[in-house]
């Protein structure tokens, strides 16, 4: 269900002709069009072949001392770290430690009568129902606290479930840390000393680890979020709270190092990454979702965390890797690593504010007036007023939409296009790569 309108993917100029060095400039124009926005601090990394293509860090460490980004500064993941959870699930299962397909009471014997349907599988794609924690109520008080996992999974052990385990697929942080509790119990060791020692110190990836609030962590970046009147430094969480779900930190070159590991079946047998790397329900897998986007599969997942949002992409089939990670919490990760990935295969991109608007008269605009049914549940209704016509999406405010053509407007606010049928009949959302037709009714 497409919830918000978001950044899309965006066209290009650059053409697979040009080469690497042409697709730099224009990547950097790219990105730089987001750091003049005051909308992205952090550090981009893009290889392909194992050979990088562009790696350059943008905008301040810490604001208030006015420390640089480098592409050694090492960013919160947050949900990035899931599938760090769900390599060392499948380790577990090569040496005999667990079973994947085994009931979670099989490895904590203590699990409430609920759980005795749900499987470490139903864990790892979301299909468990338990209730997602970081949505309750409590979350905002319960995030300040120094918390151990099991103490943590305690508050939402006894809640109904949302639906029967295997049903449907909603996304659940709380899953992800009860396979963090598996982990530590199987393993008989923490979650963080587990992850350094069987998936970081192999792969040579120094800059990575659990964060902390205590420990003194050379490079690591402070976090903020933007308001209208500029930056903020970001709301607490203790980094013992998100834990196998969104506690790790890294860097781009490290994550570069953890992509060839883990595709090049360093980290898991090839058999157990074709299973990590294979969709169970709504594209997801295990710790990564697996879509195609214009035509290329891409398996990927981003993360987002009080102060961070970062996003990580692999296209297999040109072994391009692209990797932002960001110290200023908002959509642009998402966005710029589609933009990017644009622009290594050659595809054009257009910025916002790239895009031309014409004048239309208002009976060709009175045409599009109308409620357009996305999805269930989700409509995007279409209104005129005062010779402008405008968007909205179920449960978000109006925006206006500019015409480009006699049937194709935009938005200025977020990279996304609405495209009209002439008589008006139906519309085409234009999102994320990806295109959605919606009906009028």
């Amino acid at each position: 269900m497409i919830k918000s309108f978001i950044v899309a993917a965006a066209f290009v100029l650059a053409t697979s002709q040009g080469g690497v060095a042409q697709d730099t400039a224009r990547m950097e124009q790219v990105i730089q069009s987001y750091v003049t926005a005051g909308t992205f601090m952090g550090a981009v990394l893009v290889a392909r072949d194992g050979a990088i293509v562009h790696n350059k860090a943008y905008g301040l460490a810490n604001v208030e001392w006015d420390v640089p980004n480098t592409p050694t500064t090492k960013f919160r993941l947050g949900s990035i770290t899931k599938q760090f959870t769900a390599a060392s699930i499948l380790l577990l299962e090569e040496r005999g430690k667990l079973k994947i397909d085994a009931p979670v009471k099989t490895y904590l014997p203590d699990s409430p009568v609920s759980w005795e349907k749900i499987t470490v599988f139903n864990l790892l794609t979301h299909t468990s129902g338990i209730p997602n924690f970081t949505a309750l109520p409590e979350y905002g008080a319960a995030k300040l606290k120094a918390t151990g996992v099991d103490a943590t999974i305690a508050t939402f052990r006894d809640r109904p479930l949302d639906f029967a385990p295997g049903e449907r697929m909603s996304y659940s942080n709380s899953g992800y840390l009860v396979l963090g509790s598996i982990i530590e119990k199987v393993a008989g060791q923490s979650y963080e000393k587990f992850v350094v020692e069987n998936l970081f110190t192999p792969l040579g990836m120094k800059d990575s680890g659990y964060d902390s609030n205590t420990a003194l962590i050379k490079r690591r970046a402070s976090g903020y979020s933007r308001v209208p009147a500029g930056l903020l430094n970001a709301t607490y969480i203790h980094m013992s709270v998100p834990h196998a779900a969104g506690a790790l930190y890294s860097t781009t070159e490290d994550l570069l190092k953890w992509e060839q590991g883990l595709f090049g079946a360093k980290v898991v047998s090839r058999a157990s990454l074709d299973r990590m790397t294979t969709p169970f329900q709504n594209n997801y897998a295990f710790g990564l979702t697996s879509t195609t986007a214009n035509g290329r599969r891409v398996v990927a997942h981003g993360g987002g965390i009080d102060g961070f949002n970062t996003q990580m992409a692999y296209y297999p089939e040109s072994r391009t890797v692209v990797i932002v990670l960001s110290n200023v919490a908002g959509p642009v990760p998402d966005m710029l690593g589609r933009q990017l990935a644009a622009l290594m295969h050659g595809e054009p991109v257009t910025l916002p504010s790239e895009r031309k608007e014409i004048t239309l008269p208002g009976e060709t605009l009175a045409k599009y007036v109308g409620i357009y049914d996305l999805v269930p549940k989700v409509t995007i209704t279409v209104t005129l007023d005062g010779g402008r016509l405008f968007a909205q999406l179920t449960g978000q405010g109006r925006n206006e939409i500019f015409a480009q053509s006699q049937t194709l407007f935009f938005l200025k606010v977020v990279d996304a296009q609405l495209e009209f049928a002439p008589d008006g009949s139906s519309a085409v959302l234009h999102q994320n790569g990806r295109t959605q037709k919606a009906i009028r009714r």
